[in-house]
């Protein structure tokens, strides 16, 4: 431990050294046209989770041109976003490519009014670097989080401190703003976005029309499959769920996932009663088009689940560690269901009552229910 602090701290000075700037406590940004906005070291949902920020600033300055640089996994959550005019991936395995290191280098020199590097849940040394490395007139980023300091705060001129203590769960598409909100920057619209084409929703209809879905049955989508073991529903619960939706409902159900969640999947599809679809190793922009054709989407806390959210289809999401006030999606149709730190605690008549309350609600007013997210249900 001694011994990479003690790197830490070297490489920290020799970056000071080149790269620090004086604060500046002014809160004018003048009227800036070029944005760079570095969010590389983010998980999807993070990532999701900032579209309120893209939104805010085309929103103050619509004639603005936004530079976004992310990581490779997470490229394809943004492709066709409206609020970017240009997407840039961060490839750390590339750099030592010399045309890739290049082409990125001068993509970072390239004359920016404003760079931001917004944080939620960690800070990134990499982030502000490239932030400290770019060619831009103001540097906003954190000077600390949460009670923590930013040992790499040079880098920003404007530097902002984020501390959410006096209100511990607002939820995350509302922390993102923050960053710029000192700055006269913020938005009434906290939704995710993601923005697909007609080829995404021509592999969605294709696929609903392999169904055979008749235009009597409700077409419901489920994710049982996640990154983090502990944020897993059992299967056994998922299998007993679309047993009981089914003897209920006329639904076609599909799951979607991808190769690592074929254990999961291959539980659920052989315990199950009813058949199902399998939607699987997916473009993000093609899951978000199916689901934005589906009736109800159940899915446990994970990358998918942020994915729904950023569609007005109808969604619950199973929370078992994580706390949903912070991070279940935000906005309208959007439910949760949580009973304490193990997700094994929700029971299947949790998600039942939820889910049959939305697809009653659609018999009676051929329209989804709308739910007010602070309405629900614990």
């Amino acid at each position: 431990m001694a011994k990479e602090n003690i790197f830490t701290n070297f490489v920290n000075n020799l970056f000071k050294k080149k790269y620090s700037v004086p604060p500046n406590s002014s809160l004018e940004l003048g009227n800036p046209k070029k944005f760079l906005i570095i969010r590389q070291h983010n998980q999807l949902g993070d990532l999701l989770a900032t579209v309120p920020l893209f939104r805010a600033i085309k929103e103050k300055y619509p004639e603005s041109h936004l530079t976004v640089i992310l990581s490779p996994v997470n490229y394809q959550g943004l492709v066709q976003n409206k609020y970017i005019d240009k997407l840039a991936v961060f490839n750390k395995k590339k750099l030592i490519n010399p045309f890739y290191f290049i082409r990125f280098f001068r993509l970072l020199k390239m004359h920016y009014d404003v760079v931001i590097v917004p944080s939620v849940v960690s800070i990134s040394f990499t982030s502000n670097l490239l932030a400290g490395m770019s060619n831009s007139k103001i540097k906003i980023g954190p000077e600390s989080l949460q009670g923590t300091e930013n040992k790499s705060a040079y880098f920003f001129d404007r530097r902002v401190n984020l501390d959410w203590s006096l209100h511990p769960e607002l939820n995350v598409y509302v922390r993102v703003l923050d960053v710029v909100k000192p700055f006269g920057i913020t938005t009434k619209d906290y939704t995710a976005e993601i923005h697909f084409g007609e080829k995404d929703l021509r592999v969605s209809r294709n696929f609903i029309k392999k169904l055979k879905l008749n235009q009597n049955e409700r077409l419901v989508g489920l994710h049982v499959g996640a990154g983090k073991p502990q944020n897993r529903w059992p299967l056994a619960k998922f299998v007993s769920l679309v047993n009981k939706l089914e003897e209920k409902y006329d639904i076609k159900f599909y799951l979607t996932g991808s190769n690592a969640d074929d254990e999961e999947i291959s539980y659920v599809v052989k315990n199950s009663k009813v058949k199902f679809g399998l939607f699987l190793n997916k473009k993000i922009s093609e899951v978000a088009a199916l689901i934005s054709l589906s009736n109800l989407f159940i899915t446990n806390d994970t990358g998918v689940m942020h994915v729904a959210g950023a569609t007005d289809t109808p969604q619950i999401s199973i929370f078992g560690p994580t706390n949903p006030y912070i991070w279940a999606p935000y906005g309208k149709n959007k439910r949760f269901v949580r009973k304490s730190d193990l997700i094994a605690d929700v029971s299947v008549e949790d998600v039942f009552k939820l889910a049959d309350s939305i697809l009653a609600a659609a018999d009676q007013t051929q329209s989804f229910l709308i739910v007010d997210k602070k309405n629900n249900a614990e």
